[in-house]
Parts: C-alpha cells; structure tokens; sequence
C-alpha cells in the first residue's frame, strides 16, 4: 500500500520518523512529506522517502510560510491526485480556515492524526474551521480514550474516530546517551535531577513545578530543557522569590537527539504537569528510556498511570500534590525501580511502535475497502 504522511510545518519530527519507519517495516511504500527542520538534525529515514516539499523559500518567517502553505498543499495534492495515491495521512494542518478547503485537492481516503484534539486558544472562527477540517477526514486519530470523547463532542462521528496510542521513541533510546550536557546545566554531581523537557507553553504547567521544587529536599534540582514559546521572565524571577533560583537550571535551546538521550538518562524523574493535554512526546521518550515518571491526571496522561502503573498521577495545577508525589519518588529507591519497570513493559507493549503500525494499517486497510 502507498501512504504519504503530511506534516507541512514539520512540527514533530520524532513522530513522524517513527511512524514512517514502522510502516515501512511492514512493507508499505511511505512518503513523508514536510519542511526541513531548522532547528536541529532529524533521524535519518529508514526505509521511507522524506520529500521537503513545504516552505522551501520561507527561512523561519511565520508568515512567508502562511503565504507559501496554500500554494504548497495544492501542488502536493495534485501530485497525488495524479498517481496512486493510496492513503493521505495528515499529521498537522496549522492553518484550519484555509486548511480546511484545501484538503480536497488531495485524495480520498483521507486521515487526520488529532495531537492536540483541537487549537488551543482558538476562537470561535478557527474552532468553526477545525470542526469543518475534521469533517473533510474519512478518519481522525486520536492517542487516547479521552481523546476520542473530546473529538465526539466536537462533532466527528463516532464510527469516524480510531483511537491509536502514541508510541514511545525507541530510537530516542537508542542513542549513546554519553553526550555533554549544556554549561547551563551546571555541576549535578551529588544532586537528584528533576526533568522537565519540551517545548516551554504556559498549559504544561512549569509554573506549578517551580513552586512545587521550593517543597522538596534541596539536593533536588530541576533541569529545564526546552525552547521557550512563551515569557519566562516572570517564571525565573518567581524561583529567585521562592530562594530556589540556583536551583532551576535552564537550558532554553533545541537539543539533538543524542543531547536529549543523555539529559534523559541523567534524570531520576521526569515531571509533566501539564494542565490538559491528549498525549506528549516527551511522556513517549521517557518510556522509552524507563525514566520514572510524574504526571498530571489528564487526557491520555492518565492511561499512563493508570491502566499502565508507569506514572505517579496528581491533581493538574496542584503544588503541594505534586511536590508530595516528587519526594515520595526521589525517596524510594523501590519505587522508582517499579515505575522504570513498568515505563519499559509499556514501551514494549502497548505503546510499541510495532503495535501503532499494527492499528494503523488495520485502519488505512479498512478505508480501501470502503
């Protein structure tokens, strides 16, 4: 089977590697296509043809990509439209109001992968749109049980919606891991190492983490390693208040794979206590590594721990939960020793990439027969 996997702003690069890889394993022909990543280096393709075929003239101008993205979907859809296209799966369609007519240039079956279940922050107009994109989908993914409930109460049929968990990153965990963390992150010999990673957005609640560290013993350092899409100012200036700022290292860059392979291995916990979310990559990279985890009960989050027993849930936006859930974490060698356990038995198992492989072609199979 031919299945062409969209990411036109080439938001998750992990992601799309390793489904394009898992695919291909199963003998499909796959093409990614998307814009070069110019941020860090990106997995090398296995198997899979990745065509940067998006923004080729636009540098890192937001909106010379608005300008370029309408254009750049047509021409991808009508290449598609030309040949034997088999399945069209979208990743991220960043623009809903103009999205949402331009997806009929491409070819039926059509599938939507939801990340995020709907824009956040969208007003009424994009939150209009959306509905109208997701209706234009033959399918819509979601990662998680939740997920789906959110996309029904959206309108998607329920028949319309496939829930496929998100897979952990194995080739994340692949890598040596021995590489140099960054000067910022100072001297962590004889401290506990709390790691927060990812992109820095006011939803995953880092504010929250940062008054919860001021609870913990102060051997506990907490490692921020992530771009900032938001101030952070105010975020630094309250550790300073809190008499925790040395405490706080920050390390507000992308890192390479074989950088975020070694500030993961270094962690003694990985902390996300984001305010809602469906799924995140980060969660999938520490399963990967068997990093015990600390998570906020929402959205997939809580299949995680709960159904899985892979993470310490707590209440979203509570301090003092979570500062509690961290102690106990960093104080019980046996509990971290079951929750690394438990990270790697849901890596290899449910949430393996060979199982979303599985699912998804179930899926693309059953939209080619109807």
């Amino acid at each position: 089977m031919r299945v062409t996997v969209v990411d036109p702003p080439a938001y998750t690069p992990p992601y799309d590697h390793a489904l394009c890889t898992a695919l291909a394993a199963q003998g499909h022909e796959v093409e990614l296509a998307t814009a070069m990543f110019r941020y860090a280096d990106i997995p090398v393709p296995e198997g899979y043809r990745r065509s940067e075929c998006f923004y080729r003239h636009a540098g890192n101008s937001s909106v010379r990509k608005a300008l370029a993205h309408p254009l750049d979907m047509l021409r991808l859809g009508r290449r598609l439209a030309g040949g034997s296209a088999g399945v069209v799966h979208f990743q991220w369609l960043p623009l809903p109001v103009v999205d949402r007519a331009l997806v009929r240039a491409f070819p039926r079956p059509r599938v939507l992968t939801a990340h995020d279940v709907q824009p956040r922050g969208a007003g009424r107009r994009v939150l209009r749109a959306w509905r109208a994109l997701l209706a234009e989908m033959d399918a819509v993914v979601a990662h998680s049980e939740p997920g789906r409930d959110q996309l029904a109460q959206l309108g998607v049929p329920l028949a319309r919606i496939h829930v496929i968990p998100h897979g952990a990153f194995e080739h994340l965990a692949a890598q040596p891991g021995d590489a140099a963390l960054d000067p910022a992150a100072g001297d962590l010999d004889g401290h506990r190492v709390v790691l927060f990673f990812g992109l820095l957005r006011p939803y995953k609640g880092l504010d929250t983490l940062i008054e919860a560290l001021a609870a913990t013993p102060p051997d506990t350092v907490l490692l921020v390693v992530g771009m900032p899409r938001m101030q952070i100012d105010s975020l630094q200036r309250r550790s300073g208040e809190l008499g925790i700022a040395d405490r706080v290292r920050w390390v507000t860059r992308f890192v390479s794979d074989a950088e975020a392979a070694a500030y993961f291995a270094r962690a003694d916990v990985i902390a996300l206590p984001y305010r809602e979310t469906e799924q995140s990559g980060v969660l999938n990279t520490a399963l990967a590594f068997g990093t015990p985890l600390v998570l906020s009960d929402t959205g997939g989050f809580h299949e995680v721990g709960a159904e899985h027993g892979a993470a310490r849930l707590v209440p979203p936006g509570d301090s003092a939960a979570l500062a509690a859930a961290l102690r106990e974490v960093l104080d019980d060698e046996g509990e971290r020793a079951r929750l690394s356990e438990a990270a790697r038995r849901a890596a290899a198992g449910p949430y393996s990439w060979s199982r979303v492989a599985e699912l998804t072609e179930r899926l693309y199979a059953d939209l080619m027969r109807s």
